[in-house]
């Protein structure tokens, strides 16, 4: 055919398509036909069948035999030739390692078109003939011909993405899959598995919560039961002095409350001291057993690692957050930003840094606020209290005659008993050591009590009361003076001790207790917990935060791909050449097989195949050939100049702007190839977290875009990625069912946006040859067989075109007949045509064979 000028063979098959392989003369620097074999046999092919589509020159089969032999040096190989022909050529000679059930051969004519390169005819046809399905059924159609060998007369239709649609839907895909960059999240005990949920909040795991974290017999659990008893002794003595006995009776020489105070401060301090020792001896990311030993030489004692938590349970649970943050549709940073902020708040910082929260709970400025001596007050308001007591002393002084003495000794009882409470106060020892002052108004008492008492008296001798009123007002005002000073004393006693407030030591010890407690289990206990599980989580973040930077290399803008594009819609068939033929064409009378288009018809096309708009009546003016190497459309390489390469007449191309479940496609795709290779890393990160080796992953990823953009290439996503295998555990993703399982696609229409209905309408179309275009010229037909039952036909088009709402009704009737195929952008009618069974010679030996 003509020079290539266009690479024939994709970049890569898909998996389970067969190895293309080209065995022509091959141009400067490319490799021979040997090298060609050699990589074809180290392609992978899955489920033992082992296919190979060869592109080879049809003068030369014989010379490549013992190269096709060599495709079946690893086990039973089948092979389907595409053997290009001159225009010359009559016959065509193949080995026998060419023929059924295990090969066959398909002979192409260079025929080509006018201003269409060979290599746009092989191209399409090639990425037809390597889906499997399709391979399988012409190499069952050769099987029924004669001699293995056929001519192709192909019918295809392709269904694909503008570059603009396919640009725009790979940026968008490889945004939802990285995100973008996001700041510091924040993440709670409520949004994490439990394993995970115990690292977050400072509780304690409800089989711990019986322990004695601070035994009596140890330092620290010594000084809380001396503190506790200090105040407990306190509280007592302040219960005793606080009633009537505590004033009137001798009951509180025995109570010092003063040295009570000065005790639970000291004692205080002693445990508070025994605390931070204990915190600042342990620390680290491991208790080790010398750490256990330091802190049961200071009175704490470490159960062992609680049931509810242990090391091996952590990377589980982080592979279960990660993998629930990825199914509820976070991009990868931001699950790295959760799993970043988890790693923080679980890193381990040693018991030393609860040393502040200790000073804050009992520091020396609340040691010395408790330890304060407050004076004690009592009597109230001096001014009322000189009325008061002047009221009663007159009260009692309106007894005549003994008003005179009755009156002021009311008074007098006053001043004494606040002069008793003065004396008897609870802030001072009864030695006198501490004394904190006080003030119990006995002065205005004794002055006020007077003054009313000799008033009263005065009164008394003018009034003419009755005899028994003096001695009622006596008792009276009595009783109130007694009173009263109870009261004073009851309610001087209870302010003075809210003052000192004792009972904040109980207080300041039960947060001192759960500091310890907190303390010994989140950062002794745990520790190694925590440190696991930061190292985890930051590892799997920074791996996250790699993958999406290599994803988002990978979707930066590519050059729009033109080679094989046209640029006003499909190509109507050109005169000469491959115009479309029928079996009524024949002729019998020997060499009057006509050349050119009188004999052949004018070469238009069905309007099924072409807008009568874009109709050409005359042949289209030649473009000149790209360079060979020109990038197509698997390369993703640059584009020099207007470049458009016509595409041959049997091929019509329909383009969408990308359908409603394209980008959602992709994305799902690209996140469970990521769920896998993160499934492959935990291993890893339960063994040594520091250790991840995130090239390797990154990698991964690059390859899974790599496939998965190929897939958007070749069949716009509408098969499914590769089965995944090897994950650890697959009840963990649950969550990710939607993502794991691919197998369920959309339909090409909501994925391409152009809808299947034109091969709906080709494939239901009468048996009629002449819808197809064979690969020959004019002057070949003569070396086809005159049998019209003789041809084959395949019919095929992509399981996707079928899937979707009218699938049904568009496609009812051609289920038996038509080959769905799992993968590829193209559906048509490929028609086998035997050759006369003179024009195929089938050689047994070569002898001067050219490998």
């Amino acid at each position: 055919m003509s020079p290539r000028v266009l690479p024939v063979l994709p970049e890569r098959p898909l998996p389970g398509h067969a190895v293309c392989l080209d065995l022509r003369t091959p141009p400067a620097g490319a490799d021979d036909p040997e090298a060609a074999v050699r990589a074809a046999l180290d392609v992978p092919q899955p489920g033992g069948e082992r296919r190979f589509l060869v592109v080879d020159e049809a003068d030369r089969l014989v010379a490549h035999q013992l190269l096709y032999e060599r495709l079946s040096s690893y086990g039973p190989a089948h092979v389907v030739c595409l053997a290009v022909g001159a225009r010359g050529e009559r016959t065509l000679s193949r080995s026998l390692t060419l023929r059924p059930p295990s090969a066959g051969v398909l002979w192409v004519f260079d025929s080509t078109e006018d201003g269409v390169p060979g290599e746009a005819v092989l191209r399409p046809l090639v990425d037809v003939l390597s889906t499997p399905e399709v391979f399988d059924a012409v190499l069952r159609a050769l099987g029924e011909v004669v001699h293995g060998v056929a001519v192709p007369a192909v019918r295809v239709l392709e269904h694909d993405l503008t570059d603009e649609a396919r640009a725009r839907a790979w940026r968008q895909a490889v945004e939802g899959l990285a995100g973008p960059d996001v700041p510091a999240g924040s993440i709670s005990a409520e949004q994490v598995p439990g394993a995970l949920a115990l690292l977050l909040d400072e509780g304690v795991p409800r089989s711990l919560s019986g322990h004695r974290w601070l035994p009596p017999q140890g330092r620290a659990g010594a000084g809380l039961a001396a503190c506790d008893a200090a105040v407990g002794e306190a509280v007592e003595g302040y219960h005793r002095i606080r009633g009537p006995a505590g004033l009137l009776t001798g009951a509180g020489r025995s109570v010092d409350l003063p040295a009570d105070l000065e005790r639970v401060t000291e004692e205080l301090g002693r445990f508070r001291t025994a605390v931070a020792d204990a915190f600042g001896a342990a620390g680290g990311t491991r208790l080790t057993a010398e750490h256990r030993g330091m802190l049961r030489d200071r009175g704490v004692e470490l159960p062992e690692l609680p049931r509810e938590i242990s090391r091996a349970g952590i990377v589980p649970a982080l592979r279960d957050l990660t993998y629930d943050l990825i199914g509820k549709g976070l991009p990868l940073r931001s699950v790295a930003a959760r799993l970043s902020a988890l790693s923080a708040r679980t890193a381990p910082v040693g018991s030393a840094a609860r040393l502040a929260r200790l000073d804050a709970i009992c520091g020396p400025e609340r040691l010395r606020r408790l330890g304060a001596r407050h004076p004690f007050t009592a009597g109230g308001p001096r001014p009322v209290a000189f009325a008061v007591t002047g009221l009663l002393a007159l009260l009692a002084g309106v007894w005549p005659v003994l008003g005179w003495v009755l009156g002021p000794a009311v008074g007098v009882l006053a001043a004494g008993l606040a002069h008793l409470m003065l004396r008897r106060r609870p802030n001072r020892s009864p030695d006198g050591r501490i004394d904190g002052g006080g003030a119990t108004g006995a002065a205005p008492r004794l002055f006020g009590g007077l003054l009313g008492g000799l008033l009263g008296a005065g009164l008394g001798s003018f009034l003419d009361l009755p005899g028994w009123a003096p001695p009622v007002a006596a008792a009276v005002a009595v009783a109130a003076v007694v009173l009263l000073a109870l009261r004073d004393w009851g309610r001087a006693v209870d302010e003075w001790w809210a003052r000192a407030d004792p009972e904040e030591a109980w207080r300041i010890l039960r947060e001192i207790q759960d500091l310890v407690v907190t303390t010994a289990v989140h950062d002794w206990l745990f520790a190694e917990v925590r440190h696991h599980c930061s190292a985890g989580a930051g590892a799997v973040a920074g791996l996250l935060r790699g993958l999406a930077e290599t994803a988002d290399a990978h979707g930066r803008p590519h050059a729009a791909r033109k080679a094989d594009r046209p640029e006003d819609g499909p190509q109507p068939a050109r005169e000469g050449g491959t115009a479309p033929w029928s079996w009524e064409d024949w002729q019998d009378d020997g060499d009057g097989w006509g050349e050119g288009t009188e004999a052949w018809g004018d070469g238009t096309e069905d309007g099924l195949w072409s807008d009568p708009a874009g109709e050409a009546a005359g042949p289209a003016a030649p473009e000149p050939p790209p360079p060979h190497g020109a990038p197509d459309r698997d390369t993703g390489g640059p584009v020099d100049g207007p470049l458009s390469v016509p595409v041959p007449g049997w091929l019509e191309r329909r383009y969408g702007d990308g359908g409603p479940a394209l980008v959602d496609t992709l994305v799902g795709d690209l996140v469970a190839g990521t769920v896998l290779i993160l499934d492959r890393c935990w291993a890893g990160i339960e063994r040594d977290p520091g250790a991840l080796a995130r090239a390797g992953h990154e990698q991964r990823l690059s390859e899974l875009l790599d496939e998965t953009r190929l897939r958007l290439e070749r069949d716009v996503a509408a098969s499914p990625p590769p089965r995944y295998e090897g994950l650890g555990d697959p009840d963990a993703l649950t969550s990710l069912a939607a993502f794991t399982d691919r197998s369920d696609r959309p339909d090409a229409a909501r994925l391409t946006g152009v809808a299947a209905d034109a091969v709906a309408r080709l494939l239901l179309a009468e048996d009629d040859p002449g819808r197809t275009v064979a690969l020959c010229g004019p002057e070949h037909l003569r070396l086809l067989s005159h049998d019209p039952l003789a041809a084959r036909q395949v019919r095929f088009v992509p399981e996707a075109m079928r899937r979707g709402a009218a699938g049904d009704d568009i496609w009812r009737g051609t289920a038996e007949e038509v080959v769905w195929t799992g993968a590829g952008r193209h559906a048509g009618i490929l028609r086998l045509v035997p050759l006369r069974t003179d024009v195929v010679h089938t050689v047994r030996a070569e002898e001067a064979g050219e490998p």
